[in-house]
């Protein structure tokens, strides 16, 4: 059976940790007959760069579709501007709230 899971790279070291991350899942579904289905959105302060908000529509309609969520990091020097009325770290705020989470597992 096909598992859908959805990759939130996000910021800074987040990217790598999810590749990274992917080569193993990969390799696991190889050696053990498992079929991933991987699709990659947006969040944090690469969602607000490419689309002014730090949780785009199409990444929440994403995560709620999925059988899992790969979160990588949110937020970075580059955001860290507590006068800015968007932030990365809403992103990761808005998605606990959407869809009844509370704790992230590292």
């Amino acid at each position: 059976m096909r598992q859908r899971i959805v990759l939130l790279p996000g910021d800074g070291i987040g990217v790598e940790i999810v590749a990274a991350t992917r080569t193993v899942l990969d390799a696991l579904a190889a050696s053990h007959g498992l079929d991933f289905e991987f699709e990659e959105r947006l969040i944090g302060g690469a969602a607000i760069d490419a689309m002014g908000d730090p949780l785009p529509e199409e990444s929440l309609d994403a995560c709620r579709g999925a059988d899992a969520i790969l979160l990588g990091a949110v937020g970075g020097p580059k955001w860290d501007d507590p006068k800015a009325k968007v932030r990365p770290e809403q992103g990761l705020l808005r998605i606990r709230k959407a869809l009844g989470l509370y704790a992230n597992l590292r």
